[in-house]
């Protein structure tokens, strides 16, 4: 089946019998143009399924009050919140929101980008898909001179702004709450060392390890792209050692809950031989049973302060722009996953102190 031919302002004319510029301004409320003109040539317009082109009204404006959001996954609770925050903040504006999926691939993220260029946005927010190493299509951004925020996971490569979570305290604090517990053999489950959030829980719990006189041991922190699967082999393979660990302090929940799966499976009591811990508490982790430990990323925060950034920006006529990044604090909400000791109440609320990093 052919597709319908778009109705333009030059159609809308040629039915009426006048000018294109009329159509034009009298779609416009031009004060020019007769009522009787404007109210026929709206009639006809909805009659024609006429739409305005937006990009080129954006080209004509110089703004599109258009916001391009890029994500890896919208099916991840923690990112929908994200994007919830930036709506709540935005809907009192004049900007309407476009959100992109990357599902963590280089590639779609490219062509992400250059969707949202062509759609002529004044603004991208964006958290880097998994498999990004080369920058160079966030620079290209840049250097249009648009609004580039990046939220969630940031790279120091080239200044922009950033709005974060103190991955490393979130991830000390947990593996602080593991070693409070009595757990001593704690197995680290980490994820792609070129994403900047995932080396960052991992030198949080290496030094939490440290500073208790504990050691680390390389073959307990072991590496995967941290999905429910990833989490359900890992557990797999860690019920074939000699020796099992007390502790996983996992840097995904989805990681953390594949893994609680698996041990129930073989009775493994949970927290009692193994504790878990996860990290951005996830819509799930207070569903399952035991309920999971996990650090709270304050994900509907990120997506408010991320959006606020940007109106901010708009409102600095300065050229030389200073790039801000805004670090939120971590909040370690405890459940039964990680309470060995259990006189303690379930579903505690801990938020950290910063420490010397």
């Amino acid at each position: 089946m052919s597709s319908k031919k778009r109705t333009t302002i030059h159609d809308i004319a040629k039915k009426l019998d006048i000018t294109a510029s009329t159509v034009s301004r009298a779609l416009k409320d031009h004060p020019r143009i007769s009522d009787a003109t404007k109210e026929l040539v709206i009639k006809t317009a909805k009659e024609m399924n006429y739409q305005p082109n937006s990009i080129a009204a954006a080209l004509r404006r110089g703004t599109s009050n258009l916001i391009g959001v890029i994500i890896p996954n919208i099916d991840r609770n923690f990112f929908a919140s994200v994007v919830r925050g930036v709506e709540d903040v935005l809907n009192d504006t004049n900007y309407n929101v476009i959100i992109c999926q990357s599902n963590d691939s280089l590639e779609k993220e490219k062509s992400n980008i250059k969707a949202l260029l062509e759609a002529q946005v004044d603004g991208i927010f964006a958290s880097y898909a998994k498999e990004t190493t080369d920058f160079s299509h966030f620079e290209d951004i840049v250097n249009r001179g648009i609004p580039l925020i990046l939220f969630d996971r940031m790279q120091d490569v080239f200044n922009v702004d950033a709005v974060v979570i103190d991955d490393y305290l979130g991830a000390y604090k947990a593996t602080e709450h593991l070693i409070e517990q009595g757990c001593e053999r704690i197995v680290h489950f980490a994820g792609p060392e070129n994403v900047s959030i995932y080396r960052d829980r991992r030198r949080g719990y290496e030094e939490a390890m440290k500073r208790s006189h504990l050691s680390v041991d390389e073959d307990l922190i072991i590496h995967s792209d941290l999905k429910l699967e990833s989490g359900k082999r890992l557990a797999e393979e860690i019920l074939e050692w000699n020796e099992l660990p007390d502790a996983i302090f996992s840097a995904s929940d989805y990681a953390a809950m594949g893994a609680m799966e698996v041990f129930k499976k073989h009775d493994i009591e949970i927290p009692q031989d193994i504790a878990v811990v996860g990290f951005s508490n996830e819509s799930f982790t207070s569903l399952i049973d035991p309920g999971l430990t996990s650090v709270d990323q304050h994900s509907k925060k990120m997506g408010q302060f991320t959006a606020n950034l940007f109106l901010d920006r708009l409102k600095d006529k300065s050229k030389d722009h200073t790039p801000t990044k805004t670090v939120l604090n971590p909040e370690l909400i405890i459940r039964g996953s990680s309470l060995k000791k259990v006189e303690q109440p379930q579903d505690q609320k801990i938020e950290p102190e910063h420490i010397n990093t």
